[in-house]
């Protein structure tokens, strides 16, 4: 998961700064993430790992860090599960 969000940040994030340099935990608006890019991740990620995020799931802190990002997706994983 942490590779593929890797991947897709490298390609449509815009960071200042590689993603190889940046931390689980780092603030990725911080690091240039504009809210453009944060809309193109998410669909990079919905398309990648076959989910829909929910309406109360979007909003800058699902997308703060590459930590916060694997924890949003894992809780769509597991609702989708339980559903």
């Amino acid at each position: 998961m942490n590779e593929t969000i890797r991947s897709l940040l490298a390609k449509v994030g815009g960071l200042s700064i590689s993603v190889e340099a940046i931390s689980d935990e780092a603030d990725l608006y911080a690091a240039g993430l504009s809210s453009f890019a944060s809309v193109q991740l998410m669909l990079g990620l919905e398309e990648a790992f076959d989910l829909e995020f929910p309406d109360h799931l979007l909003n800058r802190k699902s997308f703060a860090s590459i930590a916060a990002i694997e924890a949003t997706l894992s809780t769509i994983l597991e609702d989708r599960k339980v559903a």
